[in-house]
C-alpha cells in the first residue's frame, strides 16, 4: 500500500511540474513546455500522440487520472519491449543486443552507432541500460515510436510499376489473424489495377518497340503513339490492358499464399525473415505465381500487338493462339522470365534496404516515419534498378512470345535470341522501349500510392501506426515468439 501510495505521490509531482498554467489539466503545449524544463524535447506531433492515447473524455488535455491510466498502460508495454530486447535476462540492454535487434530487423550499424543510442538513455555512464532508465527515456515518448520501422517500410504491396516480381511484405501476426493481410491485398490489387490503367498507353509503347524497333525502324516514343493512333484511334492506346488488370488478382493471391507456406521451410519459426530469407522465399514465390499466370503473360502481349479487327477478344485470342499453335505457344519466353524475377526481386530489395537503412541511420532521429516522399522515392529507385537489371531478359520473352505469331518464322531460343539481337543491333537492341518504360515509373508509383492509402480507408484497414499495443500483446502470448517479435520493431535513436 506504501509503495503504491509512493507511486502515485510521484506521478503527483510530475503532473504539477508539466502542468504549467495550473489549470489542472495537461495540453500539448503545457507538455512541450514542462517536458523541455526536464531537459526532453518532443515534436508537436509526438506530444499531440500522447495527449490524443490518454484522453478519454475528449476535451483536448489529459487530467490527473487519465495522466496516471495514460503512463500505467504506457509503461507495461515499455515492459514488454525491454523484456524482449534483454536477450541475456540480466536486467540490462547492452551495446551488442541493441546491434542484435536490429540485425534481426535488417538494418545494420556500427558499434559505435549502437553505443549513441545508449548514451541518449544511459544515467549513469555504466554504458547499459537498466529497466528504471529504459522506462524513464521513454515514458513520455508516444509508444509508435517503438514498433514503427517494419510497418513504416512496407513497400511492395504499395509500388505497382506494371510487373509484380517484388517480394511479398510481411504481415504480422495480429494482420493476419484479424484478416487485415486480405484488406491489404484487396487495397493494393485495386491500387494496381488503376495504377497499371492509367500508365497503360506508355506500356503499349513499350511492348511495340521491344518487337518493332530496331536500327533500320527508329520508332520514336512520338512516332509510336502516333502509329498507334492513327492505327486504331484513341482506344488503341490500352490494347492489352484488360488482361494486364485480370491477372493481377491470381498472381497477387498465389503469390501470397506460395510466400507463406515457402516461409516455413526457408526461414525460422521467427515472424519476419531476414532479408537472404525473404529474397529466397519471395523468388520462389513469384516463380510458382508467374508459373501459374504466365498463359495470360502471353496473351497480355498478342493483344498489345494486334491489328485492328485481328481478334474479337482475350477469349478470341486464346482460341486462336491454342488452334493455330498448341498449348505450348502459351508458355514461349517462360525461361527468360523466371531468370528474370531473381535480379528484379534482388536488386529491388537490396536497394530498397540500402536506401532505408541510409535514411534511418541518417535522419531517423526521434521518428522512424519516413514521410511519404521519401517512401516513393526509394520505392520508385529500388523498382528502377530492379527493372534496370532484368530489362534485357524481359525484351527477350516479349519477343518469343511475339514472335511465335508469325507465320513462317523460325522457332528461336533465348540464346540465339541474345546472339541475334547483340549481333545486328548491339548491347543498345536489349534496351529497347526502356525510355517509356522509365517514364511510367514515377506515376504509377504515385498512382498506386494514392489509390492504396484511399482504398485502405474505405476498406476499414487500421492505419499502419496505431495499433501497437495489440501487437505487442498478441506478440507476447505467442510463447518462443515474443521476443524475437517486439524487438524487430525497434526503433533507431540516432
Amino acid at each position: 500500500m506504501r509503495k503504491f501510495r509512493n507511486h502515485r505521490m510521484r506521478l503527483w509531482s510530475l503532473f504539477q511540474t508539466l502542468d504549467v498554467n495550473r489549470d489542472g489539466g495537461l495540453c500539448v503545449n503545457d507538455l512541450a513546455v514542462g517536458l523541455r524544463r526536464l531537459g526532453l524535447h518532443r515534436t508537436e506531433g509526438e506530444l499531440r500522440k500522447i495527449v490524443q492515447a490518454g484522453d478519454k473524455d475528449l476535451d483536448g488535455q489529459l487530467d490527473f487520472e487519465e495522466f496516471v491510466h495514460y503512463l500505467q498502460d504506457h509503461e507495461k508495454k515499455l515492459r514488454l519491449v525491454f523484456k524482449s530486447l534483454d536477450k541475456k535476462n540480466d536486467g540490462r540492454i547492452d551495446a551488442q543486443e541493441i546491434m542484435q535487434s536490429l540485425r534481426d530487423l535488417g538494418v545494420k550499424i556500427s558499434e559505435q552507432q549502437a553505443e549513441k543510442i545508449l548514451r541518449s538513455m544511459d544515467k549513469n555512464g555504466t554504458m547499459t541500460i537498466d529497466w528504471n532508465e529504459w522506462r524513464d527515456y521513454h515514458l513520455l515518448h508516444p509508444v509508435e515510436n517503438i514498433p514503427e520501422i517494419i510497418l513504416y517500410w512496407k513497400h511492395s504491396t504499395i509500388f505497382d510499376v506494371g510487373e509484380n516480381l517484388t517480394v511479398p511484405d510481411e504481415f504480422t501476426v495480429e494482420e493476419r489473424q484479424t484478416g487485415m493481410w486480405w484488406r491489404h491485398l484487396v487495397a493494393g490489387g485495386g491500387a494496381g489495377a488503376v495504377s497499371r490503367t492509367c500508365t497503360a498507353p506508355l506500356d503499349r509503347l513499350k511492348v511495340l518497340m521491344q518487337v518493332h524497333a530496331s536500327r533500320s525502324n527508329n520508332m520514336c516514343i512520338v512516332g509510336g503513339f502516333t502509329q498507334m493512333i492513327r492505327e486504331g484511334g484513341t482506344r488503341a492506346l490500352w490494347r492489352g490492358n484488360g488482361i494486364n488488370v485480370l491477372k493481377i488478382a491470381p498472381e497477387s493471391a498465389i503469390k501470397f499464399m506460395a510466400y507463406e507456406q515457402i516461409k516455413r521451410l526457408v526461414g525460422s519459426d521467427q515472424e519476419t525473415l531476414r532479408i537472404h530469407e525473404r529474397l529466397v522465399a519471395g523468388s520462389l514465390a513469384g516463380a510458382i505465381a508467374q508459373s501459374s499466370i504466365y498463359p495470360m503473360e502471353v496473351l497480355k502481349t498478342r493483344m498489345a500487338l494486334r491489328k485492328t479487327g485481328q481478334y474479337s477478344g482475350m477469349l478470341d485470342c486464346a482460341r486462336r493462339i491454342l488452334a493455330r499453335e498448341g498449348v505450348a505457344a502459351f508458355y514461349k519466353g517462360y525461361v527468360p522470365n523466371m531468370l528474370g524475377i531473381i535480379p528484379y526481386a534482388g536488386i529491388d530489395l537490396a536497394v530498397y534496404e540500402t536506401l532505408k537503412n541510409a535514411w534511418l541511420q541518417r535522419y531517423a532521429v526521434n521518428s522512424a516515419d519516413p514521410g511519404v516522399f521519401v517512401l516513393l522515392a526509394c520505392g520508385t529507385m529500388s523498382s528502377t534498378c530492379g527493372q534496370l537489371a532484368s530489362y534485357p531478359l524481359a525484351l527477350v520473352r516479349t519477343r518469343m512470345q511475339a514472335q511465335a505469331s508469325i507465320e513462317g518464322a523460325p522457332e528461336v531460343t533465348m540464346s540465339s535470341l541474345f546472339r541475334q539481337i547483340l549481333r545486328t543491333e548491339g548491347a543498345f537492341g536489349l534496351y529497347r522501349g526502356l525510355a517509356p518504360n522509365f517514364m511510367k515509373v514515377i506515376p504509377a508509383v504515385s498512382i498506386s500510392y494514392v489509390v492504396y492509402e484511399n482504398l485502405k480507408i474505405s476498406l476499414g484497414v487500421q492505419s499502419r501506426w496505431k495499433s501497437f499495443g495489440a501487437r505487442v500483446s498478441n506478440t507476447h502470448r505467442s510463447r518462443g515468439s515474443s521476443r524475437g517479435n517486439v524487438c524487430r520493431r525497434l526503433t533507431v535513436w540516432f
